[in-house]
């Protein structure tokens, strides 16, 4: 625990882990937010309410590395004014907004979301040194595990006891007490000895988007699309025996799991590389399936949650150390694009194994997915060109 002390001790750390929580978690609830308000306020069906969900995550993942690049460039506080901006508006005028509009709302909602994620993930590298950047970033994955956990299920409640309405200005004004606390907060983007550097003259894509940062990006794509789909794969099983209130249940066991995954990696002296991490992970995932019952359920997917925050983690600290500190921003902000990009994809590739299978089948395409990305991971880790980089994946910083 003393790496966990010495990264919370780091001035400012603790504050910023607390405001990007809040803003994280409703952030996290937007997309179930604007599922319940289509479904029972403007009563329209789950395709419809999916193409809204759709569409802001595809913004999500179409800004990211463009408001990254505006962090990079021109600061972090004018990109959190126009962005905290932009969610009141957007979520202001939710309730009142025709289905066709909210369409393309939510569109340029997602385009213009505040980078919470990416700037906590950025922040880190810059607040901490190589050696307090593994527990750092295992406090960001816990800190993720937390904000899915907690945002959909406070969002459910809401509209349970209130109504879709409220719960929707209650998302926006979460986001808006995030965005600003951070901005009050204003961390560093840049340690000072890449101050230099940050200044000088930016990198060209052809200097960092090589084979390792391929490959980070990669399993970091291959990670969110495995667990995109297990969710899914969970109420496919349970609904098949009958048993879906339960899947609820299962979802949080999963998402605790990870949790105490997280925090005992953070504690480890010896890490692990990514590649083998997310294989792992997929290897753990293909029999979950066997489970019929949501007791055995609960029990068999511990295993995949023990992994997912380590896996999480292991990936942001590979792309902050492969990032240069003129594109770092950038660079997050793609990581984020790409996890985004992993979450939209593994339903559907998910659903589709189950429509042409068994609900087991969901969860042995959702670890096969895993599985390839942690094979073209290593593969592209181990190419020549990777050896002559920094070798930021394979070869994480051990503390003494």
């Amino acid at each position: 625990m003393t790496g966990y002390r010495q990264v919370l001790a780091v001035p400012g750390m603790a504050p910023l882990l607390g405001v990007s929580l809040l803003a994280r978690t409703a952030i996290t609830a937007d997309v179930m937010a604007l599922t319940l308000f289509v479904v029972l306020d403007l009563e329209l069906s789950y395709a419809a309410a999916g193409g809204v969900a759709a569409a802001l995550t595809a913004g999500v993942a179409l800004g990211g590395p463009l408001l990254g690049r505006v962090v990079d460039s021109r600061g972090l506080r004018l990109v959190l004014l126009v962005t905290v901006t932009a969610q009141v508006v957007f979520w202001l005028g939710v309730p009142v907004l025709p289905y066709e509009f909210l369409l393309v709302a939510s569109l340029v909602a997602g385009l213009l979301m505040v980078p919470a994620q990416a700037v906590s993930r950025q922040a880190i590298a810059a607040m901490t040194t190589p050696e307090q950047r593994r527990p750092a970033f295992a406090l960001e994955s816990v800190q993720g595990e937390l904000s899915y956990i907690v945002g959909p299920a406070v969002v459910i409640l809401g509209a349970a006891t209130t109504s879709p309405d409220v719960v929707a200005w209650g998302v926006g004004a979460a986001i808006l007490a995030g965005g600003v606390g951070i901005a009050l907060l204003d961390p560093p983007m840049h340690a000072e000895s890449e101050a230099d550097a940050a200044a000088g003259a930016r990198p060209s894509r052809r200097q960092w988007l090589r084979a390792p940062m391929i490959a980070a990006l990669t399993m970091a794509f291959g990670a969110t699309t495995l667990l995109g789909g297990v969710d899914l794969a969970i109420v496919a099983t349970l609904r098949e025996v009958g048993q879906v209130p339960w899947a609820a249940v299962v979802v949080v066991v999963f998402g605790v799991s990870s949790v105490v995954g997280g925090l005992i990696y953070g504690t480890l002296t010896w890490p692990l590389p990514t590649w083998l991490l997310l294989g792992l992970l997929g290897l753990v995932t293909i029999p979950v399936g066997l489970a019929h019952d949501w007791r055995w359920l609960c029990v068999a997917v511990v295993a995949s949650g023990l992994l997912t925050a380590p896996t999480l983690s292991t990936v942001a600290d590979a792309v902050s150390r492969l990032a240069p500190p003129g594109v770092r921003g950038e660079v997050t902000g793609l990581q984020s694009s790409a996890q985004s990009a992993g979450f939209a994809l593994g339903s559907p590739l998910v659903g589709a194994a189950i429509d042409l299978s068994v609900p087991a089948g969901g969860f042995a395409t959702a670890g096969l997915a895993g599985l390839a990305a942690a094979l073209t991971g290593y593969l592209l880790s181990r190419r020549p060109s990777a050896r002559t980089a920094v070798p930021v994946d394979l070869r994480p910083v051990v503390r003494d």
